[in-house]
């Protein structure tokens, strides 16, 4: 049976390089476990070494752009949770950002304790997702177990929450 871990493992990437030590530090003051990163290559380095949690993942980076990491995430990845946080986004990024499953997605600025309980939902609907997905596995359904980790199976949670409270209430 899985465990559920004392900390939130969490990636920020942004190339505003003191930004992300900052907020690091305020998060690590919250008791969340974060590392970073200052451009898309490698966040993609590092979730390939120690996959995160959760990641908070700037747009407009040099190289590769954060929707980029985003799509390379969900494809080999797709258990982490993605938070897109950005100052320069536009509404056809963040629609586009949500329709590649993105878990959320926040405007600059955003106050550190709200980031924190948007991270804390986020690693909750991951650990949901893996458990769910475990009890299909284990009764065979190995298919489903699949889908719901891509989420795309039954309580597949890579979309924001206010996209499953429509479905919730579309389904009641």
């Amino acid at each position: 049976m899985m465990k559920k871990k004392d900390k939130i493992k969490v990636l920020l990437v942004d190339d505003e390089e003191e930004f992300v030590k900052t907020l690091s530090e305020r998060l690590q003051m919250r008791d969340v476990d974060s590392d970073t990163a200052f451009d898309g290559e490698q966040a993609i380095e590092l979730v390939s070494e120690q996959e995160p949690d959760v990641l908070v993942l700037d747009l407009k980076m040099p190289g590769i752009h954060g929707l980029d990491v985003l799509r390379w995430i969900k494809n080999f990845h797709p258990e982490v949770q993605v938070i897109i946080m950005t100052g320069h986004g536009t509404e056809h990024d963040e629609e586009k950002a949500r329709e590649l499953g993105a878990f959320d997605y926040l405007k600059k600025p955003v106050e550190t304790d709200s980031l924190v309980q948007k991270i804390k939902v986020a690693y909750k609907a991951h650990f949901e997702d893996a458990m769910s997905a475990v009890a299909f596995a284990e009764s065979g359904e190995f298919d489903t177990a699949k889908d719901i980790m891509r989420g795309e199976g039954p309580g597949g949670s890579d979309r924001a929450p206010s996209e499953q409270e429509k479905d919730k209430k579309t389904n009641n």
